[in-house]
């Protein structure tokens, strides 16, 4: 099962999103509001894969990427 943490602040955008990704099998997303509570929920959970959107209020996707400490190849 492939683990995915999914970031976007419109919640129809999420939950579609979200609907989508499990619908397609073997996914299960972690959704989430903003890029603060992702950067938290990062300490406790690892996942296989992130889904930001660019856009948001308080940190864009692209300052999330760089505050996480996710390895860059």
């Amino acid at each position: 099962m492939i683990s995915v943490l999914l970031v976007d602040d419109e919640e129809v955008l999420r939950d579609i999103t979200t609907t989508f990704l499990e619908e397609a099998g073997g996914i299960t997303v972690r959704p989430v509001s903003s890029a603060p509570e992702a950067l938290s929920l990062m300490e406790s959970e690892t996942f296989d894969a992130i889904v930001s959107d660019y856009e948001m209020p308080v940190m864009n996707g692209i300052d999330f990427f760089k505050s996480s400490k996710i390895p860059r190849y």
